[in-house]
């Protein structure tokens, strides 16, 4: 098994997170000048660089936890160090003049450096135990309950409308007890309707809420949660872990990663796609279990039809067309009601409500809505009749790691992803239907979907709050975001099966507090929560949630309404809806605080009512706006593109 020790890049964050602190000396007399004589300047630099050039000396230095990094800023501070310094401890002070006289060999600096190194990067002191903590080759390990099991394990794998899922819920809904771990609030809430419609009694546990199905507030047999929810205590006969393969996600994946292997149950049933199976199948062996692969075909026929659709004049009843950004949904939207046709809309960053309300409007055969204009938020977490996908484009703007907006073509999981959604088994719809608004994109999307999803190489890790708190144990001065660094930095992974979440968004909210007191634990609850932080109202609301959180003031309905303006009017703009549709985070975010604080959050029935509330109002403002009643854009709105994974936890 190959191991490694992930380094971040070494950006100005890593820079500013490794600055040696400034070291001192205590001696009040030159012992070593009156025993040796005065050291020149010019000599101390000259030698200095020939220890600072000689590999052998970094290498050695490097098993101390010296990297290439904290050896050069510990030589720059060594060597002001000793330059401004009237008077250096005598014992490095006659080293220094040895060297000079030839008396003695540069290497002899290496106990003076590394001491030094230690009072400049704290952590050194303790980086073996730090490496300890900060091990993961094993995350199996971490999880005793499930170790003590013989898990069975079955991976459902298929293309979207193959059945997969039906076939996973089938045991969960047959089992004396069960949990099912969806990616969305959407497919948690439908889990949890369909076990309870089928007699089974069945909780719904999401990021900001819970409900019970006995009346007596006691837990049920069965539960549907958001995946990160998940407990890794509770034992269950049957679980089921849907989309499988978004352990990949760079952000959330760590949280499929600890479902599968924490989960204390008998039976785990695994859906998603093939491409994952083989990596699972070698973290399963990690944990000394074995997988049971079962895969499906599609249900019904996907054609590409031989032409793109060129205008949208050639509209058609059943018609879903597939954007990636809102700007384009609206004018598509526009153009589809110019027409007489009324359309619903579904995007990313709409309230749930919203979403289930378009659904069913375009669901629904006795209503006038026969056509839909969404982006990839259709891709998971709706049951829609879609006779027909159209991309509008294969072109999907993305943010790379240095936060950089970035154009590209979407992949082939993707592609195959969205198109599978057409043709759903067991309506009018039996054969699915995919094509392009431009011809030119035709024969691209014809090459994705003929391509097989790329196997999954790793699966996603994230530090837990018992191993920053093991953290700040040793480093007691280091801030919240400098701690998730040095762990990042320390860490060891089998990089054969794992990689290390992206941690941006988590030192983001970090550094944003940092100023604000709090116990640890809760500066690391605030900072999991699940925010956009382009979103500059929910950040500013994030920040006022933390601060009256610190002064042990209760946040109630009452102050929420004066933070946010309550009440609020049916937006009339581009950028009035996307204000609200901010207000509803902001909102969201308090049921979420408020699930892990209940003291300080204790209206959160009021927050509900008051998002329904903002529910019906933005569910207006999207038929006024699709409709072309009022539009305006601006600058916020049209660079606000949209997202799918934001009704996430």
């Amino acid at each position: 098994m190959q191991t490694r020790t992930l380094f971040v890049f070494i950006t100005s964050n890593l820079m500013d997170y490794l600055k040696p602190v400034v070291v001192k000396h205590e001696a009040d007399q030159n012992v070593g000048g009156e025993l040796c004589g005065s050291l020149a300047k010019e000599d101390v630099i000259k030698q200095l660089a020939k220890f600072y050039q000689r590999p052998e000396i970094q290498g050695a230095l490097y098993e101390s936890g010296l990297d290439s990094h904290i050896f050069h800023e510990t030589y720059l501070s060594f060597r002001k160090y000793c330059l401004d310094s009237k008077s250096l401890p005598p014992d490095l002070h006659i080293t220094l003049s040895d060297i000079i006289a030839g008396a003695s060999h540069v290497d002899n600096l290496v106990p003076y450096f590394l001491s030094h190194a230690k009072k400049a990067f704290p952590h050194l002191e303790c980086i073996e135990d730090l490496k300890k903590i900060s091990d993961l080759r094993v995350p199996a390990s971490w999880y005793a309950e499930a170790r003590r099991l013989s898990r069975k394990v079955i991976f459902h794998a298929g293309p979207t409308n193959s059945g997969k899922t039906f076939q996973a819920l089938d045991s969960y809904l047959k089992s004396k007890s069960g949990v099912y771990c969806g990616p969305l609030k959407l497919l948690a809430a439908e889990v949890f309707k369909k076990t309870n419609d089928r007699g089974v009694p069945c909780d719904l546990v999401t990021g900001e809420e819970r409900k019970f199905a006995n009346l007596d507030q006691t837990p049920a047999s069965h539960v549907a949660c958001t995946v990160e929810m998940v407990s890794v205590n509770t034992p269950y006969d049957v679980a089921v872990i849907d989309e499988i393969q978004m352990l990949k996600d760079t952000a959330r994946g760590w949280a499929w990663t600890r479902a599968l292997l924490g989960i204390v149950a008998n039976e785990i049933h695994l859906c998603g796609e093939i491409a994952a199976a083989d990596l699972v199948k070698e973290i399963l062996l990690s944990s000394g279990e074995e997988m049971e692969l079962r895969t499906y075909k599609r249900l019904t026929e996907l054609v590409v039809e031989t032409s793109s659709l060129n205008s949208l004049e050639n509209i058609q009843e059943g018609d879903c067309v597939v954007c990636f950004n809102k700007q384009d949904i609206f004018s598509a939207c526009q153009q589809i009601q110019a027409l007489g046709i009324e359309c619903a809309v579904i995007y990313g960053s709409l309230p749930p409500g919203t979403k289930l309300s378009q659904a069913q409007k375009f669901n629904d055969p006795n209503h006038p809505c026969k056509v839909l204009v969404a982006t990839d938020a259709i891709g998971m977490g709706l049951n829609l009749n879609i006779r027909r996908v159209i991309f509008n484009s294969l072109i999907k703007p993305s943010v790379n790691e240095k936060g950089e907006k970035e154009i590209e073509l979407i992949t082939p999981s993707q592609a195959l992803q969205i198109a599978g959604r057409a043709g759903r088994f067991g309506t009018q719809f039996s054969t699915g239907y995919v094509t392009t608004m431009k011809a030119d994109d035709l024969e691209v999307l014809k090459e994705l979907l003929a391509k097989s999803p790329e196997p999954l190489q790793q699966a996603g890790l994230h530090p837990t709050a018992e191993q920053i708190e093991l953290y700040a144990y040793h480093l007691p001065n280091a801030s919240l975001s400098n701690l998730i660094d040095i762990f990042v930095h320390l860490s060891t992974l089998d990089d054969s099966l794992y990689f290390m979440c992206n941690i941006d968004d988590f030192k983001f909210l970090a550094d944003m507090i940092q100023h604000i007191p709090l116990p640890l634990r809760a500066r690391y609850v605030f900072c999991c929560a699940p925010i956009n932080r382009k979103a500059p109202l929910v950040c500013s609301m994030f920040l006022k949630y933390a601060r009256q959180y610190s002064r042990n003031e209760p946040l109630t309905v009452e102050w929420v309404n004066r933070q946010i303006g309550w009440p609020v009017s049916v937006p009339k703009t581009m950028a009035e809806l996307v204000h609200l549709e901010s207000v509803f985070d902001v909102l969201d975010l308090y049921l979420w605080l408020s699930y892990r604080f209940q003291d300080l959050f204790p209206d959160p029935v009021a927050i509900r009512e008051m998002q329904s509330q903002l529910d019906e109002a933005i569910q207006q403002g999207v038929t006024d706006i699709s409709q072309n009643r009022v539009l305006t854009y601006s600058s916020s709105s049209n660079q606000h593109n949209v997202n799918s994974d934001e009704d996430c936890f």
